[in-house]
């Protein structure tokens, strides 16, 4: 035990060391941190927004139907989400705190990426009816996702940090509603490709954000002493009920 106490603070008196703990508290290291994310979005609207004007442009939206316009304004709201993300992520404050752990990172990981894989599935043919509850859905999810991040500014993490406490907008009921939005529009989508795989992989994707909640609900109630009452007072992701 002596043994490793003294490793430890040979460690914290290494000049290497104290130079990367330096460089982690700096803007320039949490702007690093988000390169991987900003690239992932800006890649994400470089393939989707010409397609978009493309579509709108080919549109016939003097004779189109409510299921053309739904999706429409579905995508169009996702690629608003998309490039708020990238400004956010840009401008985004130095955490207070950070969570540990490779658990936790990969839960992260996994929570924010893994629906990705349903939309590699083949698609489906779907009725009015389902089509339009899919495109509902979705459209629903991001404009509340947008509405979410919106208030949470500059605040915006995937990994489980504490930036700043935000109490204000849907944060004032819900713990978590980034992912209430999140999994509704993934639900939408979910409903257009083939079962079983694509409700496996958004059942999968659910329980890592579930291990992502209770590791940024950790590493805030550490940060911030007045977290655990907000708890108290708050759900974490339905009102009333859970």
């Amino acid at each position: 035990m002596a043994i490793h106490r003294t490793k430890a603070i040979a460690a914290r008196h290494n000049p290497l060391v104290e130079c990367l703990v330096a460089f982690q508290a700096t803007k320039l290291y949490d702007l690093v941190a988000a390169a991987p994310l900003i690239t992932w979005y800006s890649f994400l609207l470089t393939l989707q927004l010409p397609m978009l004007a493309h579509e709108i442009d080919a549109a016939h939206l003097a004779t189109a139907d409510a299921r053309a316009y739904a999706a429409v304004m579905s995508k169009l709201a996702t690629q608003i989400f998309f490039i708020m993300v990238v400004l956010l992520l840009a401008l985004r404050r130095r955490p207070l705190g950070r969570t540990s752990g490779l658990l936790a990172r990969f839960a992260a990981v996994a929570g924010t990426f893994l629906g990705v894989a349903i939309v590699q599935l083949p698609t489906r043919e779907l009725s009015v009816t389902l089509s339009m509850m899919s495109t509902s859905l979705i459209l629903f999810g991001v404009v509340f996702s947008l509405y979410t991040v919106a208030h949470l500014g500059r605040s915006l993490s995937m990994m489980p940090e504490a930036r700043r406490l935000v109490t204000s907008g849907p944060y004032a009921v819900l713990r978590h509603p980034l992912y209430v939005g999140e999994a509704i529009s993934l639900l939408g989508v979910t409903l257009q490709y083939m079962y079983p795989w694509a409700l496996v992989f958004f059942t999968v994707q659910c329980i890592f954000q579930f291990e992502r909640m209770k590791n940024e609900e950790r590493i805030l109630s550490r940060t911030f002493p007045e977290y655990r009452d907000y708890m108290i007072r708050t759900a974490r992701l339905i009102p009333g009920v859970y």
